[in-house]
């Protein structure tokens, strides 16, 4: 009865918005609307600041979602005529249409020295025990043991949010699930609202990667078993499902989420979400994040999945935690031989029984039947080829997944695929699902593989699976599909801020993993999947755990505390690398990969207020489109600007223009504060490797006889040859007991 009800009611919307846009004589589309009351307009209820939305639009029923906490707006449904009238009515700002963004697809905490005893002996925070952690992305599982609350207390106080599922799908663990995908709910009608189930999987796999609980025996397909838990197990989880069953995410519907965990109560905010890169004025989720931190939430946001080409990153706004992805020592290993004796190392997550052990069939590539993009396996490339019986070689693409190019290749009748890196993927593989035997090799592989099938009159192969192997080396490494800098938004915030683990990540999933051949396995379900999807609920996690144990830490203080304790080596020592297994730089890297036991002892913390972001805004935009993300009317004429020298960032990003007189330096100013022990010094180290530019610091020491007393300082940076474009290195800050270290990066024009 409830379903019938739910479809009417969505026949009838269809059908008004359908009537509205003939007879507009035009296409409805949804905007989102920026406007400003004026000075003695007061809004006693959200009901009243509604009620004003309604002023501007031509019918109550076009209204999609209203803002309340993060954006001073609406979303609604228009035609370009009643939005060019609506912009000359008091109060309207701007309006940018809808866009959609893309979810960007447990060993991990011991990987990064979060195993359960020593959190307890070392971490005071309890694991996040008290922070409410709000993930906005496709919905989740509640049933799923990761969101069980056992030994979970009660939400605060202060939480304010609720459950769209029933009354005992939440709990103490899950303490607020609310849906706000909007081509499913009536926005009049809150008494209807769809639950938020995950009918799509990556909300579930996020939100218990950023706070799932403990989870002993988790598996996959009976790879990778072990204990799976959250960054923060203790830590509530709140979700705001934005996200439909394809992974498709409308900025309105985003930023309807973000103002809902915003009035709810949340400490930390988790996106694995991104789309294009704008300025910050025409970014919903710019906007959104910027009402956030102003309350004091954290955010933390992918950085994107388009790497590695240079300023691909997304999610730029200094005041978000941006989180590049990396590699653990974890690889669920299978191998191909050849007929001619070579043998590679490859990855598969499916990793059946069927067949001979150790046989041979024959070897086919894809691209062979020299149809365009053949060699990708996509739909109908392989018709009309014979594969049957064969293994078949095909290239990897990031418009394909793995799973979509076996189904291609079992369907033509092959037995097996070769999934062949390109030269841009490097030595990275992915554990991927597929519906056959399969393994995923690297470029170096698949340029041998390459050789030998075309120099040999039978070429024949073996694929054999070897399971879950631990240790792997050089790890963590920048994977290839994290995006990189420089950002397109000003080259003086450097960007991404982070990595975080973010390849082969074991997190809770809501369905059987696998083709339907595979052995349904008794206990819970999870997944293996990759992306900076998997390394931003990480980081999110951390935030939870440091903001248990430092309550009254600002979200600045608390990214600059992750940012300048990251580890800039692998494990063994050696510079963190990239995918083609040579040294990443700052674009690919950030401050470096995260250290959770350190970012809760850093010493100093830079610290940003939301003044002196808008101070910031100011430097690069006008008083109006500041005042579209102030939420507030802002003249910049009477606003201290702050330029990206002068914006305490825990990074330092510094650009010579082609005009620069050599003989002056560039000046950076910053203010360190400190929140470790007192008395303490900090001497300054300046690691620069190239004579291509010169660093000093000044003072050169740092001294504090008070907690929470702050220093400013000075970074002048001079230009001393031509040649190179980039230079980058680090400024350190060293005490008896802390490095706090910030990196330094220098582009020339």
């Amino acid at each position: 009865m409830e379903t019938t009800r739910l479809s009417l009611l969505s026949l009838l919307s269809f059908l008004l918005v359908a009537i509205a846009a003939e007879a507009t004589g035009g296409e409805l589309s949804t905007f989102i609307v920026h406007v400003h009351a004026e000075e003695n307009r007061v809004f006693g209820t959200a009901d009243d600041r509604k009620a004003w939305y309604h002023s501007f639009l031509p019918d109550h029923g076009r209204l999609v979602h209203a803002y309340h906490h993060v954006a001073s707006g609406f979303a609604a449904r228009l035609t370009r005529s009643e939005l060019e009238a609506m912009s000359a009515m008091p109060g309207f700002l701007s309006a940018t249409p809808d866009q959609t963004y893309t979810t960007l697809t447990t060993h991990t905490p011991k990987f990064l020295g979060l195993n359960v005893e020593q959190g307890r002996r070392r971490y005071t925070s309890d694991f996040g025990a008290g922070v409410i952690v709000g993930v906005i992305d496709s919905g989740i599982f509640p049933d799923h043991p990761s969101f069980s609350d056992d030994g979970m207390p009660p939400p605060p106080a202060k939480w304010k949010g609720r459950c769209d599922f029933n009354r005992t799908s939440c709990n103490n663990k899950l303490i607020g699930a609310r849906n706000f995908v909007s081509t499913l709910n009536d926005p009049n009608d809150t008494s209807a609202r769809v639950p938020p189930i995950d009918d799509f999987g990556h909300g579930t796999h996020t939100a218990s990667t950023a706070a799932g609980a403990v989870v002993p025996g988790a598996n996959v397909l009976g790879h990778a078993l072990g204990t799976a838990a959250g960054m923060a197990a203790r830590a509530h989880i709140a979700m705001y499902k934005v996200c439909d069953l394809n992974g498709g995410c409308e900025t309105s519907d985003m930023l309807a989420g973000v103002d809902a965990a915003v009035g709810d109560g949340c400490d930390v905010i988790s996106m694995s979400l991104a789309g294009p890169s704008v300025a910050f004025h025409l970014d919903p989720m710019a906007i959104g994040t910027f009402g956030a931190i102003e309350k004091g939430i954290f955010v933390s946001m992918a950085a994107g999945n388009s790497g590695p080409g240079e300023s691909t990153v997304k999610n730029e706004a200094p005041w978000m935690l941006t989180v590049a992805a990396s590699t653990m020592d974890r690889s669920i290993r299978s191998i191909v031989q050849l007929g001619n004796g070579a043998y590679f190392q490859g990855e598969s997550l499916y990793q059946p029984n069927a067949g001979v052990p150790g046989a041979f069939y024959p070897l086919v590539s894809a691209g062979a039947s020299g149809k365009p993009l053949a060699e990708f396996c996509g739909n109908g490339s392989l018709d009309g080829v014979d594969v049957k019986g064969k293994i078949v070689l095909c290239e990897l693409t990031r418009n394909i997944t793995a799973m979509n190019q076996g189904q291609v290749v079992l369907s033509a009748g092959g037995l097996g695929m070769i999934l062949a890196n390109q030269f841009a993927q490097g030595y990275d593989t992915l554990a991927d699902e597929n519906v056959l035997p399969s393994s995923s090799v690297d470029y170096l592989a698949s340029a041998a593989i390459k050789l030998y099938l075309s120099s040999t009159a039978n070429p024949v192969a073996h694929i054999g699976f070897r399971g879950t192997v631990l240790g792997t080396s050089p790890t963590p490494s920048i994977v290839y599909f994290s995006s990189r800098g420089p950002s397109r938004q000003g080259t003086g915030v450097l960007k991404p801020d982070i990595t975080g683990p973010g390849v082969n990540v074991l997190a809770a999933w809501p369905f059987q993993v696998g083709p339907p051949s595979a052995p349904v396995l008794p206990g819970p379900t999870f997944n293996i999947i990759s992306g900076t999807s998997m390394s931003t609920p990480h980081l999110a996690g951390i935030a939870a755990l440091i903001k248990s144990k430092h309550p009254d830490w600002s979200p600045a203080a608390i990214k600059s505390a992750m940012m300048t304790t990251a580890d800039i080596t692998d494990r063994s020592g050696n510079p963190i690398l990239n995918e083609q297994r040579v040294a990443a730089n700052l674009f690919a890297t950030g401050a470096g990969h995260v250290n959770p036991m350190k970012a809760a002892d850093p010493g100093l913390v830079y610290d940003i207020t939301p003044q002196d972001y808008i101070g910031y805004l100011c430097s690069m935009y006008t008083s109006q489109q500041v005042s579209v993300i102030a939420r507030r009317p802002i003249d910049c004429l009477t606003t201290v600007v702050i330029s990206d020298r002068l914006l305490n960032y825990p990074s330092i990003s510094v650009a010579f223009p082609a005009s620069w007189n050599s003989t002056a330096p560039i000046v950076v100013r910053r203010k360190v504060k400190n929140v470790g022990e007192v008395p303490s010094v900090y001497y300054a180290a300046i690691d620069m490797p190239s004579s291509t530019v010169s660093v000093d610091v000044y003072p050169r020491e740092l001294e504090f006889i008070e907690a929470n007393q702050e220093v400013i300082f000075s970074v002048y940076v001079w230009p001393r040859q031509s040649g190179a474009m980039v230079v980058q290195g680090a400024l350190r800050w060293v005490s008896e007991k802390h490095t706090v270290r910030s990196p330094i990066s220098v582009t020339f024009a």
